[in-house]
């Protein structure tokens, strides 16, 4: 169901099933209730999306089910995800869940999650590097090798980062260094076992009174709320703060939440200057054609006047 403009759809569903031999079912338009159809009628057991289309299929089934018994796995790249997102998934299609993290530049998987893996982790890391590849967490200021849990620019290495960009030596060279590590502009952690945690965009950052605030934490902090079902938190420019930190949601089916609710929930989850200023409840996303939420178009559209915050 991946489009196969993108890396995932081309690159690794596509070769990965032609490598295996698999039985693969192409689809031309992402529709929930044929897709779900499909995973009963040609009996799939494997399905990959990003977030907002794993949504999608999970409320079609939840609202009319069907025979998924033979799914063993719906796997899920390109965002966060949250704790009752996998529970819910796992409940109404009876099967396992996986997130893994890559990017083109890297053909693209760089992580995934083990099928054992706990829920905790599933929804707090993105999984261990995979087979011949290398990950290390590097120091922005003199890309050295970062301590356990220290956070720095996620970088990988292996067979699979791509040759340069088409006619872009510059670009290539800030972006794969002298030592063969291929930078991602991710920012993130590893643990002592090895898995990765995601904690921000290096050009995303948000300065708010002159600290800086990654929106991957505060969004991963938000989707262990029960009743989010995703979330986007965008830098807003502002005189006084330079900027201010806007959290928008989108609650599981008809909830209305209430900031002074989804303040209190990023207190118990984070410290009080992380905070955001500015709740907006939304009933939909705009999307990239890869199902990615474009946070440049929510920040448009706040400052076109397009959305009410809730009041405090």
């Amino acid at each position: 169901i991946m489009q196969m403009f993108h890396t995932s759809g081309c690159g690794m569903v596509t070769l990965g099933a032609m490598q295996a031999g698999a039985h693969m079912v192409l689809v031309s338009l992402f529709d929930a209730p044929r897709i779900v159809d499909l995973v009963e009628s040609e009996k799939a057991d494997i399905v990959l999306g990003v977030p907002t289309m794993v949504v999608a299929l999970l409320e079609e089934q939840e609202a009319k089910p069907r025979n998924t018994s033979t799914l063993r796995v719906i796997s899920c790249g390109g965002a966060n995800v949250a704790a009752e997102l996998v529970r819910r998934v796992k409940k109404a299609f009876g099967c396992g869940f996986s997130t893994l993290y890559g990017q083109t530049e890297h053909c693209p998987v760089i992580t995934q999650h083990h099928l054992d893996d706990s829920i905790d982790d599933i929804c707090k890391t993105i999984g261990q590097p995979i087979p011949q590849t290398e990950v290390s967490i590097r120091r922005l200021a003199d890309n050295s090798c970062a301590d356990l849990n220290e956070q720095g620019e996620i970088c990988a290495r292996g067979p699979c980062i791509m040759l340069e960009y088409h006619d872009n030596p510059k670009a290539t060279q800030a972006t794969i260094d002298a030592d063969g590590w291929l930078h991602t502009g991710d920012l993130g952690t590893l643990d002592d076992r090895g898995y990765l945690k995601i904690t921000g965009r290096v050009k995303e950052m948000i300065i708010r009174g002159g600290e800086n605030h990654f929106p991957a934490e505060i969004e991963n902090a938000m989707l262990t709320h029960p009743e989010i079902q995703e979330v986007a938190v965008v830098g807003i420019a502002d005189e006084k703060w330079g900027e201010l930190i806007a959290c928008f949601i989108r609650s599981s089916g008809d909830a209305t939440l209430s900031a002074a609710e989804l303040k209190s929930h990023c207190r118990s989850e984070l410290s009080p200057q992380k905070t955001p200023n500015l709740w907006i409840q939304v009933d939909s996303f705009p999307m990239t054609g890869s199902g990615k939420i474009q946070k440049f178009a929510l920040r448009d559209m706040f400052e076109n006047g397009d959305f009410t915050p809730l009041s405090v």
